[in-house]
């Protein structure tokens, strides 16, 4: 895919400033979610029942509240980095740094969300059915945020893109 493809008449310029505002709104719908899940991590530990947490389940949880965190660097790193390098002429640098950000930041989110899962549902039910659908969250998560956009491009690999 040819990076320096944009649309009909758009100048690089443009087109990094189109490119940068659309990530930036993808990675807005992410910490939104990313901050739900890691406000709910830092009051769990201070509920009555948190105490009876098994020691797989304090794994489940530190895993859960660490990979929401660095979620949560990831996803904000690239609006202060936006703000600090602001006019500076490194936008397009920032940019491709951002993709990446999001890109980790997805994979932390991943681990967060099916690490919680699997938390709750070893608490609630059983510890296998924890591996069970902890394993059916991150399969489909695996799936859909990362391995189907790669094969996407590995098949378009060449092709003029569509966007």
């Amino acid at each position: 895919m040819n990076e320096e493809r944009g649309e009909p008449g758009e100048t690089h310029k443009e087109r990094v400033d189109r490119e940068l505002a659309e990530l930036l709104q993808g990675l807005r719908v992410a910490v939104t979610g990313v901050q739900v899940l890691f406000a709910f991590l830092l009051t769990l530990p201070f509920q009555a029942g948190f105490p009876k947490v098994d020691t797989v389940g304090r794994w489940l949880f530190f895993i859960s509240l660490m990979s929401s965190a660095l979620a949560s660097v990831c996803f904000i790193t690239p609006a202060a980095q936006h703000r600090l390098i602001f006019r500076t002429g490194l936008k397009e640098r920032m940019l491709h740094r951002a993709n990446q950000l999001g890109v980790a930041g997805a994979a932390f989110l991943l681990v967060a969300i099916t690490s919680a899962v699997a938390l709750v549902t070893e608490t609630v039910i059983n510890n296998w059915q924890a591996a069970l659908f902890a394993g059916a969250v991150a399969l489909s998560g695996g799936w859909f945020w990362l391995a189907q956009p790669i094969v996407d491009l590995y098949r378009t690999r060449g092709s003029t893109p569509e966007e």
